[in-house]
Parts: structure tokens; C-alpha cells; sequence
């Protein structure tokens, strides 16, 4: 809590897809007190004035698909980061990471996986939350639920007699999907994360993992408790099996047909698409060069898999993939929507407002209006002109706290 209270004066403020000049923001303690013209908050005494000249103050931005606990495959490989790096190295790691999203604006994050750290992520959320270390709040997945023998390190790259930690806990038919989620749930996971595909055709192509009954069982043992479910479904019969099993999210969904997308929308699932996921891994492993190379296969399913969605209305938050690439930049997510047709309002709205709404917490994230939490972020300029002057971030606040101010 601050001891005091503090007013913002930006040039211009955004919220929920409205711009307005001439605001000022009054915080006492970890809320918005009042916001609005000058005038009409009154005389404000023993305030903290912080001026922020060419400046256009935010809601804090979020990131609803973040691996904390990796970084990027072109240092370490991810078998590498799972077989060789400790759960105490991870997790050191991941602080720094945590820190780093909060100083480039992003003060929640939703992390989708530890990758065979454990619930390392339930004690870094605790850490965060009683101010030990610098971070975002976060909502945490534990260690993501995979089919048996369906995830990695695969089998086949390494010795059949060696016995080696999995990116994530294995579950094989109805009665083990169940425990698995409930094992999760009891070791303090916000959200139940399943893989409903992966590559394990017989060349390595992604196809179904879980069956439609063991994705339902899941989905309601997590419902059953409260817990909302992510899908990471590339494929359109992944996607298909998962909208139809009542998941909450729908992670990546490349292969997504505009059909499939309609029924997203009607059965009111959000959208993450991890489209910088896919030009990080062109960069790393295909050759990609941004500037010059034209889009990988890859690349351009990802974008036709987001039009598709765009076209059919479907609810598209800010998920990344951060930890695949470096995190502090998960701002190169926004770049990409609006490079494909969202825009800079649209891709705002998308990490602020209804990444908040997917969280359940409209009421106090995602939005500048009293009552909500002091999550206050401010970019040089204007990023509802252009999207990249969120790289350009001048003060950040969580909680009413300040952490960044230059």
C-alpha cells in the first residue's frame, strides 16, 4: 500500500477503446480514487504529482499465454531447459523474467505451464503476491496435462532404459485425466491446461491427443471446482473436440478452420493466437529473417488461422507464447495483430479489456475508471496511432506501487 496519494497527469489517457485529453488519474493505496478532467477531481492535498508530458497513459497491458520458466530455444534448447537446467536454476530464471514483463508494461500475465518445473509457478506467484519479488500478478496452470507418451522429451530421442522428467504430467484415459486435474488443482493451479494435440504422427505431425470423452471429463472436474480450462489445439479436429468439451480458451488454433471459429463464437470461447510463437520458431529453426524473408508455412497458417478468426467475431485476447522468445517483448504480440488486421484499439482492448474478462475480473482490471486496480502503464506518444510506441514505456504501476518511472 502507498502512504500517500498520487495523481497522474498524462497527455492522454486510453481505456476501453476511448481516448481522452486533459485526464487526470488520482490513486490512493492500490485503487483508482477518480479519473477525469482535472476539474472535476477536485482539490487533491498531499498528492505525488507525476507528470507524464508526450505520454498516453493505459490500463496494464496482459499477457494470457507466458512460459515464465522458459527462455528462448535459439540459447537453450527446450529439451536442454527441462533434461539439464534445475528447478532451482528455472525458477531463479523466472523471477528475472517476471520482472522483466513488469518494466515493459505487462503487469498480469496467465502462465500456461511450468515445462517440468513442477509448481514452481504457485511459488512464484506467492512470492510476487507478498512483495518479496518484483513481478505481475499472475494465474498459473501448474504443470499442464499431456496424453501419455504424447509430449517431451520424447522417448525416441534418448536411451529406452533412462527415466527422465516430462514437460508436463501424463494422464491416459477418463479416470487419470480426472485425478490429474485434481492433483493440479490441490497444488494451488488457477487454470487446468491441456494439450488436446501434439506432433506424434509417424513424421511428427500434430494430431489429437485426448479423446472427446477424456477432454469433457477434464473439463468438467475443472468447471466442478471453479477452474476455467486452456486448450493448446493446433489442429481444427484438436480445436473442434475442445470448443465441443467446453474449454475456456483456445491456445494457438493455426489450423482452424473459419467453421471452426463460428463455433468458438457461438459456444462464447476465447482466442489466444501465439502468433510470435510461430515467427520465433521461423527465426530459430527455418531461417527466417524479419525485414527479408518471406513468411514461413508456418507463419502463414498462424495468420490465416487468426484471420479466420477475426472474420468470424470470435473473442481474440493477447496470449504470446513469451518464453519462447524473450520476455519483455511481449509487445511484438500486439505488433503482429495489427499487421494482420486488428486495429492498434482492437489490439489494445484484446490485452487489456478482454484479456481482464477472461479472467473474470472486468470489474478491476483491463480498465481506467474508480473502483479499479492501479495498474497504470504509460507509452511515449500515441500506440492507438502506432501500435509499437507500447515499446517506448515511460512509468509502470501495479497495485498502486510505482516501479518504473523515467
Amino acid at each position: 500500500m502507498t502512504d500517500q496519494s498520487i495523481l497522474i497527469v498524462p497527455e492522454r489517457v486510453w481505456s476501453d477503446g476511448e481516448s481522452h485529453r486533459g485526464w487526470t488519474i488520482l490513486v490512493k493505496d492500490d485503487r483508482i480514487a477518480a479519473a477525469g478532467p482535472r476539474a472535476s477531481i477536485g482539490e487533491v492535498r498531499d498528492a505525488e504529482i507525476v507528470e507524464l508530458p508526450n505520454a498516453t497513459l493505459l490500463p496494464g497491458l496482459m499477457d494470457l499465454h507466458s512460459h515464465l520458466f522458459l527462455h528462448p530455444y535459439n540459447e537453450t534448447s527446450w529439451d536442454d531447459q527441462v533434461l539439464k537446467e534445475s528447478e532451482a536454476y528455472r525458477t531463479l530464471r523466472a523471477a528475472r523474467h517476471a520482472e522483466a514483463s513488469l518494466m515493459a508494461g505487462f503487469t498480469t500475465l496467465r502462465d500456461l505451464g511450468t515445462e517440468g518445473a513442477g509448481y514452481a509457478d504457485v511459488a512464484l506467484k506467492r512470492a510476487i503476491d507478498e512483495g518479496f519479488i518484483v513481478g505481475p500478478r499472475l494465474s498459473v496452470a501448474g504443470r499442464a496435462i499431456v496424453a501419455a507418451a504424447c509430449y517431451g522429451p520424447a522417448r525416441k530421442n534418448y536411451r529406452p532404459d533412462c527415466c527422465f522428467p516430462q514437460g508436463a504430467e501424463e494422464a491416459s484415459g477418463i479416470d487419470e485425466i480426472v485425478r490429474a486435474v485434481r492433483h493440479q488443482l490441490s497444488h494451488g493451479a488457477d487454470w487446468t491446461k491441456l494439450y488436446a494435440d501434439y506432433r506424434i504422427g509417424p513424421n511428427g505431425e500434430t494430431r489429437p491427443t485426448f479423446s472427446q470423452a477424456e477432454l469433457q471429463a477434464a473439463v468438467e472436474a475443472a468447471h466442478d471446482s471453479g477452474r476455467p480450462v486452456a486448450s493448446h489445439a493446433m489442429t481444427n479436429e484438436a480445436m473442434r473436440r475442445s470448443i465441443l468439451a467446453g474449454v475456456d480458451t483456445i491456445e494457438h488454433g493455426y489450423g482452424g478452420s473459419r467453421e471452426t471459429f463460428a463455433l468458438m463464437r457461438e459456444r462464447g470461447v476465447a482466442f489466444f493466437p501465439t502468433l510470435t510463437a510461430s515467427e520465433a520458431i521461423s527465426e530459430y529453426f527455418r531461417g527466417y529473417v524479419a525485414g527479408e524473408s518471406d513468411p514461413t508455412e508456418s507463419m502463414q497458417q498462424a495468420a490465416q488461422g487468426f484471420r479466420n478468426a477475426l472474420a468470424e467475431g470470435v473473442t481474440i485476447g493477447c496470449g504470446s507464447d513469451v518464453g519462447v522468445f524473450a520476455h519483455g517483448t511481449n509487445v511484438r504480440e500486439l505488433t503482429w495483430m495489427t499487421k494482420l488486421g486488428m486495429t492498434p484499439d482492437q489490439a489494445l482492448t484484446a490485452a487489456t479489456a478482454t484479456n481482464a474478462k477472461v479472467l473474470g475480473r472486468q470489474s478491476e482490471l483491463g480498465t481506467i475508471r474508480p473502483g479499479a486496480m492501479a495498474d497504470l502503464v504509460a507509452a511515449g506518444g500515441d500506440p492507438t496511432s502506432d501500435i509499437a510506441r507500447l515499446s517506448d514505456v515511460r512509468f509502470v504501476m501495479r497495485a498502486g506501487q510505482i516501479y518504473r518511472k523515467t
